[in-house]
């Protein structure tokens, strides 16, 4: 029996497969996980150490967890309400919470202060407090912010070339001389100003001149402008990274601690991961890496994801990821916020930038909504029903592109709607642009004949402008 009128059938029609006929993921072929360096403390005991040094963090959080939620960027008030509390003064409760910020016991969101998950965990998660600590270590230029006179050039610079600094410390297994650290920023500095090909202010060549050839980093002089700048600023990253517990200064000395040379050889470790993986994702630009990371087990690609962040300065490497979600691939749009996702709090204000853009907005805002604590099954409902009707259409057109066509038809399951005459009703009212390509695929590899007629009508409405 037919009919020109679509049977209003539920969106369950067809069953789903057995596991054992369903597309298998592509081996993992990493390796074992490696083992830290002879001499470094069980993962218990660093977290341990890493308490240790957030005692007075984590005061804080509680403290503003259990009283006003309305805290902000913590008033004068609130910092002499805490340090009352807590018997401090009031410019030890605002660094402590600060760092309760960059560790992510506290998170901010509009303006209002709010527990963040890793406080609940605190006590209990060895690898929530190593993260945190991880994470405090990477925002160590906040923790301690720059002195006021140093140039603003100047401290982008050292903040850049430090992490490349604390390998060399690692890798020593003991005390470096600063002067020798100083030797290795110079260079670094010095290398950072040719790949940007910069000349002194105010010299121009003249128009016969041959162009120069860009100087060997390696032959720079032991002292280059702002040297006396340099060697201060140095020592500002030292005592910054000091008092976050990554390593002590000593006479003349530097000497990364137990957290500090673990964090480093867990970053180095990473990158050695993803260099000797089949893709080699490390060296590829944030598309090429995602896609590369497309046939991996979710396990294995956020470690692929972890290695590729840890290679790069985290604000490039979050907007290179950005960029590659606005692209015409649907696939990549979903595999960039699972990345995001691996980046962590560093990306949230990012992440809030883009919330306004259509394409953006529902993964921006599941990934605001998991962020804040919602769990991933329920925060779908964070999204208005438009919104969730375009991510469907978005994920049905990945599915499309790079997946098999009973994976289309079991995608009907997860529309909000329910009927597939409601789908697509607000399908073709929805406007993503690649609504028609979607409607054609689905049309074909479903097995109801009526259901796909109707499907195809839709797709003929949309790609004429009918209704």
């Amino acid at each position: 029996m037919t009919s020109r009128t679509p049977r209003d059938s539920r969106l369950r029609l067809v069953r789903q497969r057995p596991m054992a006929t369903a597309p298998r993921p592509a081996p993992n072929r990493s390796r074992p996980s490696p083992r830290p360096p002879e001499g470094t403390p069980p993962r218990p005991e660093l977290a341990r150490q890493a308490r240790a040094g957030l005692v007075g963090a984590v005061e804080v959080a509680r403290w503003a967890a259990a009283g006003d939620d309305s805290l902000g960027a913590l008033s004068d008030q609130a910092a002499a309400r805490a340090a009352a509390a807590l018997g401090r003064t009031a410019e030890e409760v605002r660094a402590d919470w600060d760092r309760a910020r960059l560790v992510g016991l506290v998170d901010l969101h509009g303006g209002t202060a709010r527990p963040g998950w890793r406080l609940q965990a605190w006590d209990r998660d060895d690898s929530a407090v190593l993260r945190g600590w991880v994470a405090l270590l990477d925002a160590w230029s906040l923790a301690s912010p720059a002195p006021d006179t140093a140039e603003p050039s100047a401290v982008a610079e050292v903040v850049e070339a430090v992490p490349q600094l604390l390998p060399l410390l690692q890798l020593s297994a003991g005390p470096v001389q600063i002067s020798t650290l100083l030797d290795m920023l110079r260079k670094r500095v010095a290398e950072l100003r040719t790949e940007r090909c910069e000349v002194p202010y105010g010299v121009a060549a003249p128009e016969d001149a041959e162009p120069a050839e860009a100087p060997d980093p390696g032959d720079q002089p032991e002292a280059i402008e702002g040297d006396d700048e340099l060697e201060a600023l140095l020592g500002w990253a030292l005592d910054a990274l000091a008092s976050v517990g990554a390593l002590t200064v000593l006479e003349g000395d530097a000497v990364l601690t137990a957290l500090g040379s673990w964090a480093v050889w867990v970053k180095l470790e990473q990158i050695c991961v993803a260099a000797q993986s089949p893709a080699g994702n490390i060296e590829h630009p944030a598309a090429d890496m995602l896609r590369g990371c497309a046939g991996l087990t979710p396990g294995p690609a956020r470690a692929e994801y972890r290695a590729w962040l840890a290679a790069r300065p985290v604000g490039s490497a979050i907007t290179e990821l950005l960029d590659a979600a606005r692209g015409d691939d649907a696939l990549l749009r979903g595999l960039a916020f699972e990345a995001l996702r691996v980046a962590g709090a560093p990306a949230e204000p990012a992440v809030r930038a883009v919330v306004d853009e259509s394409c953006l907005r529902p993964y921006a805002l599941l990934w605001l909504a998991e962020h804040e604590g919602a769990d991933p099954e329920d925060a779908l409902d964070v999204l208005t029903r438009e919104e969730a009707t375009w991510l469907w259409v978005d994920t049905a057109a990945a599915i499309s592109d790079h997946g098999e066509s009973p994976l289309l038809v079991r995608h009907l399951e997860s529309a909000v709607q329910g009927t597939v005459p409601a789908l697509l009703q607000e399908v073709r009212a929805v406007g993503h642009p690649r609504t028609v390509q979607v409607l054609v695929a689905l049309a074909a590899a479903h097995p109801d004949p009526a259901l796909a007629k109707a499907v195809r009508r839709a797709a003929f409405q949309v790609h004429t402008g009918g209704v």
